[in-house]
């Protein structure tokens, strides 16, 4: 399966959750290799440090032990290779015991950059930037986006040719306030699409980016490519009926509502569309 329609299916898995909470939907606001504590645009910035301090605030005593033991260990660590696999377990011990997203993507990506191969690269920057595109929290899509352009950055060095990488970067601009000028993000992908408009990955960011912008009708057109490729995409038939109802379409939006209830097995999720239906009728 190609990296944009892993991107997609993620999106999909995502929205799930969405649905259940989602309620009266209002117009987005409009928002765009620097350090992750750095502010941009007047944001309030937030570093590593305190994002793993307020984590570990969490954590027990027997947790917290073993942790520093890690920790320890990185730094007495002498040889690449040793703290490579001390950046793992760390990684794997906040995602698998503690279950905190940011602690994880942040030692897998210390990791990476060790590793400094194309493959661990491109993961863990993917693990930035896919929860970048669903933060709305403006300091916390700062620091993804910083720790994510940063690991794409690397990737194209090793290979310039790296399209995914080359979107992410645009992602990064569009969505994670790193830039004071969000165009940038924006025509790193469009070339991308104007090369290729089959490329869905990209057609999905620009579709968001159109949406974060106020651009409905330019958001649409491209999630309209991706359901002409891929018509059953929960992530792009969500993303059509928002648009169209954030424009005031409100046939479209049901159009669209009703297309996205046949790609759902579950109840709770069909009783929360029928509702934003009949709110539209």
């Amino acid at each position: 399966m190609k990296r944009q329609q892993l991107f997609l299916v993620a999106g999909g898995l995502a929205l799930f959750l969405l649905i259940f909470f989602f309620g009266k939907t209002v117009p987005p606001k409009k928002d765009t290799s620097p350090t992750p504590t750095q502010q941009v645009a007047g944001n309030k910035s937030i570093s590593t440090t305190e994002i793993i301090a307020t984590a570990k605030q969490k954590l027990n005593s027997a947790q917290n032990e073993r942790l520093i033991s890690m920790e320890n260990a990185v730094i007495r660590g002498d040889v690449k290779e040793q703290k490579i696999h001390i950046y793992h377990q760390l990684a794997h011990y906040w995602k698998d015991s503690i279950h905190a997203f940011e602690p994880y993507a942040y030692y897998t990506s210390e990791a990476a950059k060790l590793e400094n191969s194309e493959k661990s690269l491109t993961f863990a920057a993917q693990l930035f930037v896919d929860n970048l595109i669903g933060s709305n929290d403006a300091p916390m899509q700062n620091w993804l986006a910083t720790n994510a352009k940063v690991l794409l950055d690397k990737v194209l060095e090793i290979n310039p040719t790296n399209d995914s990488a080359k979107i992410g970067i645009g992602a990064c601009y569009l969505f994670g306030n790193i830039s004071t000028s969000p165009m940038e993000g924006i025509l790193k992908v469009r070339e991308i699409v104007q090369k290729n408009p089959n490329n869905l990955y990209a057609q999905l960011v620009l579709g968001l980016g159109g949406k974060k912008s106020g651009q409905y009708d330019k958001a649409i057109e491209h999630f309209t490519v991706i359901i002409n490729k891929q018509p059953g995409n929960v992530e792009a038939l969500f993303q059509l009926a928002e648009c169209n109802e954030l424009k005031g379409d409100k046939p479209n939006a049901i159009k669209w509502y009703e297309a996205l209830k046949k790609q759902i097995n579950n109840d709770q999720i069909k009783e929360e569309l029928d509702k934003r239906i009949q709110s539209l009728k």
